[in-house]
């Protein structure tokens, strides 16, 4: 069993006992708001507050001497906790992702944060809080090597000749010698994300997630300016040569909007900002290698990161691109992980941020090994859906104007019809970038204007497919494809779905995939393939 690095008691003392500082200050806080004596809290806190940073102090130094962890021949195993011990088992069969990150502060003191994952969820099994950069290589090139040991064995056991074993012994040496070789070879350089593609990225890419970074300016400025109104005073500035007010208190209902507009402006545009700045400080020095069987990649300026991306936990590949992208002729390819993705919200990650689209999808090909797509687009009843769904959103659009300029002096109501303008190139430009292939041993679907989105679903990976019918699709013969995988879902990445097509042809891509399934599962059991090739530059 090993200990974390002795620097680790250092920082989880400091951590705990600012914890435990800090407590007997909340307490006082409550006392002062039931209206306890003043006085009094204040004697309890010059007394409580040393306690409660000594005993932080000592549960921390408690925490790293009974943390301890260990590479055991078919389990990692963690033990840990003060008051109630917990420990964890975890197959190598199971970890998903051996991540290693650091902060500027962890680089200078060669330290590391070591995550294990596993297939099946979102969180993190076990963190090793902290190692030396030595440490955390040594784990997640002993981790990869025996959890590539681990399934050779299972495969050989397999195909092994139950009367004399011979072929099991042959084939387990083999599959070692092999496995000792690729991890002495170190991994092989497959992609550099060059400086100009990292502009590219971070000019074309946004990122909701930014807005919180202004919002965050917003309260700072205004704390620091404590003459400062409910609105800040540049904001009012932008906003009066346009008709804003000067003051929130005497505005009208129409300088109040006139100041949400601008206002509205100015946050889009410094998330903007934001998330160019997040973009280039997560992905600088983007690398991708292969290391066996395995992706692995490091990136990131401020915060290191660095881990693995298992082939064999690969569920699709998916090509992106938004206009701006698309403009410029550039795309870039994610996987879909089992379970677990190493940006944490999902099982989506980054294979290559940003190349040329042409250069990507060669990517997407070799890797896969999916021949070139023909696409067929649904039929032209689903435009006219479309052109259905917009004409009932500018609607929407028109009445809610007249309903502000019945309760404001905003008279010019009418001027928001120019909505429907955009109705007709907007039902096209959905219906335009929908299309399916149903191929010998995957399935390709695209969709999507503003993120569009190819993905590439081996067979073998599917797990269900199942066919949706609104009542609108049921009134017009139409019918959606959903094809899930073991990969996790968000918000942002739903299950790739087939839209609207006729029924008959959903019906029939159902039980195409349903049969291709089959032969794949059979055809992959007799071939003992590992399922996506590695070999791509």
């Amino acid at each position: 069993m090993k200990r974390l690095h002795p620097l680790s008691a250092v920082t989880q003392a400091l951590q705990r006992g600012v914890t435990g500082l800090s407590l007997p200050f909340f307490l006082m806080a409550i006392g002062g708001i039931v209206g306890l004596d003043s006085e009094q809290l204040v004697d309890w806190l010059f007394l409580l507050a040393p306690i409660g940073f000594v005993v932080g102090v000592a549960y921390g130094i408690a925490y790293y001497y009974r943390f301890t962890y260990e590479l055991t021949a078919s389990t990692f195993d963690v033990t840990s906790g003060v008051l109630s011990r917990r420990s964890r088992e975890i197959p190598y069969r199971r970890i998903q992702n051996v991540d290693v990150s650091q902060s500027v502060f962890q680089r200078l003191l060669g330290l590391s944060v070591v995550s294990i994952e596993t297939a099946g969820g979102g969180q993190t099994e076990a963190t090793l809080n902290y190692v030396s950069e030595a440490e955390a290589e040594r784990l997640r090139t002993d981790i990869r090597r025996l959890t590539a040991k681990k399934d050779g064995e299972e495969r050989v056991d397999e195909r092994a000749d139950p009367a004399t074993g011979t072929d099991a012994a042959t084939d387990l040496g083999e599959t070692q010698r092999r496995e000792r070789a690729r991890a002495e070879a170190g991994p092989i350089r497959l992609f550099e994300l060059e400086f100009r593609e990292l502009l590219v990225y971070a000019l074309t890419s946004f990122r909701w997630g930014a807005a919180v970074f202004p919002v965050m300016l917003l309260f700072f400025v205004q704390g620091a300016d404590s003459g400062a109104g409910p609105v800040p005073e540049f904001l009012l500035l932008a906003a009066e040569p346009f008709g804003g007010p000067e003051a929130v208190d005497s505005a009208a209902v129409g300088q109040l909007l006139v100041l949400a507009v601008t206002a509205t402006i100015q946050w889009i545009a410094a998330t903007y900002v934001a998330s160019a700045i997040y973009t280039v400080a997560n992905y600088y020095g983007f690398r991708l290698g292969r290391a066996g069987d395995d992706f692995v990649y490091e990136r990131g300026l401020v915060q290191r990161y660095s881990g693995s991306i298992p082939v064999e936990k690969v569920q699709s590949v998916s090509v992106t691109e938004n206009p701006l992208q698309r403009l410029v002729g550039y795309a870039g390819l994610w996987v879909e992980t089992a379970g677990y993705g190493p940006d944490r919200s999902s099982g989506s990650q980054s294979a290559v941020p940003l190349a040329e689209t042409d250069r990507v999808y060669r990517f997407a090909e070799n890797l896969t090994g999916v021949e070139t797509p023909q696409f067929r687009s649904p039929p032209r009843l689903a435009r006219r859906r479309y052109l259905a769904r917009y004409s009932i959103v500018a609607v929407a659009v028109v009445a809610a104007a007249f309903g502000l300029a019945e309760v404001s002096a905003f008279d010019r109501w009418y001027l928001t019809a120019i909505v429907f303008v955009a109705v007709p190139p907007a039902a096209h430009l959905k219906y335009a970038n929908l299309g399916y292939f149903v191929g010998d041993d995957h399935l390709v679907i695209r969709s999507g204007f503003w993120k569009r989105r190819t993905t590439v679903i081996p067979y073998y990976r599917v797990q269900t497919v199942s066919t949706r019918r609104s009542i609108f699709q049921r009134r017009l013969g139409l019918a959606s494809l959903a094809v899930d995988t073991a990969s996790s879902r968000t918000f942002a990445w739903g299950s790739p779905t087939i839209y609207d097509v006729d029924l008959e042809t959903a019906r029939d891509v159902h039980g195409t995939g349903r049969e291709r399934l089959q032969s794949a599962l059979r055809e992959r059991a007799r071939a003992d393939d590992i399922g996506l090739s590695v070999d791509f530059t």
